[in-house]
């Protein structure tokens, strides 16, 4: 398998404090490149770059997938099972309100994952997700 190129995401935020303190501090993404407009962090690997624009800021459309109302408009990662329920209890353990909770979708069937939605401080919605079987990540 080659490896994956890391991905390039711009959004738009209300604060670069807030972000800076969601992105670099509760997740732990260390921070690139900044200017009093914009600061980029390393995502796991990715660049993801927090545009301050809060009149972009808007919420999402949600839609039903397995019971839950997804906000259409998120980014995320899959992470390892493990990284996913450590990063669960880090974001319970500081009090983190769940869009939508840790928990496991579409269990016994194809694409089983572990899930769970976020926002930002400025309102940009956030999934983290697992597989216990990774090839399960494009199962129909």
């Amino acid at each position: 398998m080659t490896e994956l190129p890391p991905f390039h995401l711009a959004f738009p935020v209300t604060s670069l404090a807030s972000a800076r303190a969601f992105y670099g501090g509760l997740l732990g993404c260390p921070e690139g490149r900044s200017s009093d407009d914009w600061v980029d962090f390393d995502f796991h690997g990715h660049q993801i770059v927090a545009h301050l624009a809060p009149d972009e800021v808007r919420a999402a459309a949600a839609h039903d997938v397995d019971g839950d109302a997804v906000p259409v408009r998120h980014f995320g990662l899959v992470l390892a099972l493990d990284d996913w329920q450590a990063l669960a209890g880090r974001l319970r353990a500081a009090g983190t309100r769940f869009v939508i909770e840790p928990h496991i979708r579409f269990a016994g069937q194809p694409g089983e994952q572990a899930t769970m939605f976020l926002r930002d401080p400025c309102g940009n919605a956030l999934e983290f997700k697992a597989f216990a079987d990774r090839a399960q990540l494009f199962a129909k």
